[in-house]
């Protein structure tokens, strides 16, 4: 006969499920039915040391059916498997059936001898009785509550709450805005929460798991449903509300008190300078050294390997207490490596590149990650046996997750364990002193960040993926690398090797001809680098005397100055939700005045566009909250968000008057579709104006941006009050293709070089009222390829990030607009995107 073991949190819980199946078993034909439960009789917890010892008293060769209530259980039965011999361990069957239930049910099966497999599928069963009965819809006083968009709270047990949040996190719960999730919860003591994906309908989580958590697989648009009960429930809930509506700090996370104006000089991030070339993200230090290979996405050199995983054969271990006692201390050392890295990278690079380490410090405290380890120890495990089994299987729950961004996080687990095994062994972290090419299975953060560029010339991973941590930070400080290059990267250190990232090419061994086509290519991309940053302030004129303005697109007074720099001719695009974005009130008309006038002081007197607040979609505002809307991003955005209540965008718009009579300003109004909303901004404006003795001032230009398909099919009727317009490229691709923006699923789809866009841009141009100017400040201005094609389909200005600013001008220095005309007439008859992009190859410098 087959045995059953319970295990539970709870020792009297599970006695009494025992004593109610002996009550409907005979004496004569009961199964063995052993408990592990509980630390003692009192205390709360499990035990894997006692589970494997209850299913080695059960097992009688016939099988062991494993029953549990939640949490660590799962995770202790799963580790008593480890224990148990082979033979054991392969007729153990774990099963997800209710405790009670399918206690009873798996004993009555296994009295009237049915085998593991009946007694599984019995104890399975065992909720069906009860929604059968209750599914009927007679016995409910009233309909469970719905889960859709609602944020209101709900509660069916005493105590407990309940609330509906929409992640709106570009990349869903994974590592970051999850580590910011768990420490929203932690700051709550006493409060326990739960959290379940109600989209894809998983398990619920406990919510201080910072694992549990990023491994919900909750992508954009998911509805998560938390659960908490305590004192602070409440509160708490409110909290994570809060946090949710900016995307878990994905997005726009609020600012206080006097770091407003710093808020809106500095922006969230790392300053992007003119000598970073497209791909890079710029250094909060100047001091941090630039390599030979700086921004030119390619690299000659020899292998230096990384010797990423910890030996631990020679550990020599001690009793139970001695070996927690070290994992105490290995924790301690990885927290403090980890808070050093966090101020190590913040100074280098800016704290939206730092918060990963945040995420790793607040995976080294999950419970999902200690507990288990702590389990195996007092088990009898080693602490190195234990950290590295956890490992393993935390990095396997999240190369389960459907999501392929999330996916990539196994990386970081990986990064956190090998952290912690370093320590508990007393091995330092790898110094890379040699030059050459870095080759490394993955690259995780910590290696990338503090990788010596004038030593390590690139960085080849045979696994891992373009959007991996360690990539991004690597990117982030100038160095080539190229991802994903397979076995054949697999090779000894000291072999040489080359290999050029946007070709996604790589040569091992290269020979005599291909050292010499790589190191040709590297002083082209050297030489034109130089060139374009020595001729960065010089008017963007074509080769037949068309002269086209670059402006750059600003989200802080510090872009204004990395525009100046760069070289650009004005600003085609202050975005003035990203300027205040992280301010928790409303910036009064003063202070926005002081911030504009600083935008204008940086740019010289050149004419900067200040588009008024886009909300809506993937752009909250702390300061301005929007209820929950099924599709946000056909909802209330932009212009709309303010129909109801003005007073925000008519302050703006003083402030934007009282600008313009000091230094040449513009205002844009955004996402507008139709006449009657141009009528209406207008005299939002006129509003606004009134408050000035003087009115409106005759130098402000006003203009709209075409970012809806609507106003692009009507150009003309918008644009008859209007001086200019200005496309927005990257949510008139959204519209157009009905593609998402930043959805990776359809990243080959939502492309600006697409034949559709493209006749809307030329039929905008072609059909503007007559006087009215047409720009483009969306992202295709900042590729060199596209901003050709742009001006060759009609665009008058471009509006181009403040790094990619010199290079855009000296693409349309290389070239005459004649040629760039024909280009545009082709494009247009192209069959595809891709189509396209062969066009742009054939003309694009470099």
């Amino acid at each position: 006969m087959i045995g059953i073991v319970v295990v539970s949190h709870s020792r009297a819980l599970a006695n009494a499920a025992v004593a109610l199946a002996d009550e409907m078993t005979d004496p004569g034909n009961r199964p063995a039915i052993k408990v592990a439960a509980g630390l003692d009789e009192t205390t709360f917890g499990t035990d894997a040391a006692a589970v494997a010892e209850a299913i080695t008293e059960a097992d009688s060769g016939d099988g062991v059916l494993v029953l549990l209530d939640l949490g660590s259980a799962v995770l202790s039965a799963e580790m008593a498997l480890e224990f148990l011999e082979p033979e054991v361990a392969d007729r153990v069957w774990i099963s997800s059936a209710p405790l009670v239930e399918g206690l009873v049910g798996a004993a009555v099966a296994a009295g009237a001898g049915a085998n593991l497999a009946g007694a599984a599928a019995e104890a399975e069963q065992g909720l069906m009785g009860k929604a059968q009965h209750l599914g009927s819809g007679q016995q409910s006083a009233k309909p469970l509550p719905k889960h859709g968009l609602d944020q209101r709270n709900h509660s069916e047990n005493a105590g407990e709450v309940r609330r509906v949040l929409v992640v709106n996190a570009p990349h869903g719960l994974h590592a970051r805005p999850a580590a910011r999730f768990v420490r929203e919860v932690g700051a709550h003591p006493g409060t326990q929460v739960r959290v379940r994906n109600l989209t894809t309908g998983g398990p619920a989580v406990d919510g201080r798991s910072l694992t549990g958590i990023a491994t919900l697989d909750a992508r954009q648009g998911h509805e998560v449903e938390v659960s908490a009960s305590g004192d602070l429930a409440g509160e708490l809930l409110d909290s994570l509300a809060g946090l949710a509506e900016v995307g878990f700090g994905d997005l726009a996370p609020p600012t206080s008190g006097p770091d407003r104006a710093a808020a809106a000089a500095v922006g969230d991030g790392p300053a992007t300078g003119p000598d970073q070339g497209a791909g890079g993200a710029g250094s909060a230090d100047n001091s941090v050294p630039q390599g030979p290979t700086f921004g030119l996405e390619a690299a000659v050199g020899r292998v230096v390997r990384a010797d990423v995983t910890v030996m631990t054969e020679d550990y020599q271990g001690g009793d139970v207490e001695e070996e927690l006692a070290a994992l105490d201390r290995a924790v301690i050392q990885a927290q403090a490596e980890l808070s050093d890295l966090v101020g190590h990278t913040t100074q280098r690079l800016g704290a939206s590149e730092a918060a990963v380490f945040d995420s790793h410090l607040a995976m080294l405290e999950d419970p999902a990650l200690q507990g288990p380890v702590r389990d195996g120890i007092r088990a009898g495990q080693w602490a190195p046996q234990a950290v590295q089994q956890q490992t393993d299987r935390l990095r396997a729950q999240f190369e389960g997750l459907t999501d392929a961004y999330q996916r990539e996080r196994a990386a970081d687990v990986d990064s956190v364990g090998q952290r912690l095994l370093r320590a508990l062994v007393g091995v330092a972290s790898t110094q890379h002193d040699d030059t050459g090419v870095l080759v490394v299975p993955e690259l995780d953060p910590a290696t990338a960040v503090l990788l010596d560029p004038t030593k390590i010339l690139g960085v080849v991973t045979i696994g891992g993926a373009a959007t991996g941590h360690g990539v991004l930070l690597a990117r982030a400080r100038g160095l080539p690398v190229l991802t994903g290059a397979g076995p054949a990267a697999d090779v000894q250190e000291g072999t040489l090797v080359a290999f050029d990232a946007r070709a996604a090419r790589l040569v091992i061994d290269p020979d005599r001809t291909v050292r010499e086509e790589f190191e040709a290519l590297l002083s082209q991309r050297a030489s034109a680098r130089t060139r374009i940053l020595q001729s960065a302030g010089e008017p963007a004129v074509t080769k037949d005397g068309h002269h086209v303005l670059v402006k750059a697109n600003l989200a802080s007074v510090t872009d204004a100055a990395l525009a100046a720099a760069s070289g650009a001719d004005g600003s085609g695009l202050v975005r003035t939700e990203a300027l205040f974005g992280e301010w928790d009130a409303a910036p009064s008309v003063a202070e926005q005045v002081q911030t504009f006038e600083r935008i204008a002081e940086h740019l010289s007197g050149s004419m900067i566009t200040i588009r008024t607040w886009d909300v809506g979609g993937d752009k909250p505002l702390p300061f301005h909250p929007q209820p929950a809307e099924a599709n946000p991003f056909l909802g209330q955005r932009g212009l709309r968000a303010f129909r109801d209540d003005p007073r925000l965008l008519v302050d703006q718009l003083e402030a934007v008057c009282r600008v313009a009579r000091e230094t040449p300003v513009r205002v844009m109004f955004p996402m507008i579709a139709t006449v009657e909303e141009v009528e209406w901004a207008l005299a939002r404006l006129e509003e606004a104006a009134g408050r000035l003795p003087d009115g409106r001032p005759d130098s402000l230009e006003v203009g709209i941006m075409i970012e809806v398909p609507a106003a692009a099919l009507r150009p003309e009727a918008l644009s008859t009050l209007l001086d200019f317009v200005s496309i927005g490229s990257n949510d008139l691709v959204q519209y157009t293709l009905a593609a998402e923006r930043g959805n990776p699923a359809l990243e080959g789809l939502a492309d600006a070089a697409d034949p559709a866009v493209l006749q809307l841009i030329r039929d905008t141009v072609l059909g503007v009222a007559e006087g009215v100017d047409v720009g483009l400040c969306g992202d295709a201005a900042s590729d060199p390829g596209l901003a050709l094609l742009l001006v060759g389909l009609g665009v008058s200005e471009l509006s181009a990030t403040a790094a990619s600013v010199p290079a855009v001008k000296d693409a349309l220095r290389s070239v005459a607009l004649t040629d760039l005309q024909d280009l545009g007439a082709r494009a247009l008859s192209a069959e595809s995107a891709e189509e396209v992009r062969a066009l742009l190859r054939q003309v694009s410098p470099g």
